[in-house]
């Protein structure tokens, strides 16, 4: 039997014990809480552990999940084109969460960061209000500033990525804690 594309929480919890779990958010989000058993390869890094996702796959199913859906779709979008199948988890860590299932997070860790897609609408925003009211009481070329944001959420929309969320993810607020990227990918051989 072959994986389906997606997954909805409840199939991933029954059939979590045959699944290898790559988890493809920043390793601040990964910290605030994960899948149990979940493996951290950042989307930035994906390219690097290649070899070792193929090599899970040829021995069973691969789920890749982020916050919300959007990034591992593109995780297996990218996977796919590399020859490796791999299934999405619907509505990510969040619908996980939402329906009661447990996250393990690292011992140790600080608090639960905010969600990728949180920060990303807090900054465009706060960058449209201040686009909107400089351009009230300073000058009407600071709304520029609003527009751009905007189209880049057009973009970000037709496209399904997220610049932002990239620039977002470099931050040392979201890098607080290092992918141990070698650990996760010995952990992918030795599945």
């Amino acid at each position: 039997m072959t994986t389906p594309t997606t997954l909805d929480p409840g199939q991933a919890r029954t059939r979590l014990h045959e699944l290898t779990v790559i988890d493809v958010r920043t390793p601040g989000e990964y910290a605030g809480g994960h899948i149990p058993g979940a493996l951290n390869i950042p989307l930035d890094q994906l390219d690097g552990a290649m070899a070792d996702i193929r090599s899970a796959a040829q021995r069973g199913e691969v789920l890749v999940v982020c916050a919300s859906g959007a990034r591992s779709e593109n995780a297996c979008r990218m996977l796919s084109e590399n020859g490796i199948h791999t299934a999405t988890l619907s509505g990510g860590t969040d619908a996980w969460a939402a329906q009661g299932h447990d996250l393990q997070r690292p011992r140790g860790a600080a608090k639960a960061k905010w969600a990728m897609e949180r920060q990303v609408r807090l900054v465009a925003g706060s960058l449209v209000l201040t686009g909107l009211l400089l351009g009230l009481f300073v000058h009407p070329a600071f709304q520029l500033l609003s527009a751009g944001v905007a189209s880049g959420l057009v973009f970000s929309a037709l496209t399904n990525t997220c610049g932002m969320a990239v620039v977002l993810g470099k931050l040392p607020y979201n890098r607080s804690r290092q992918c141990d990227l070698d650990s996760a990918r010995a952990r992918l051989r030795n599945s």
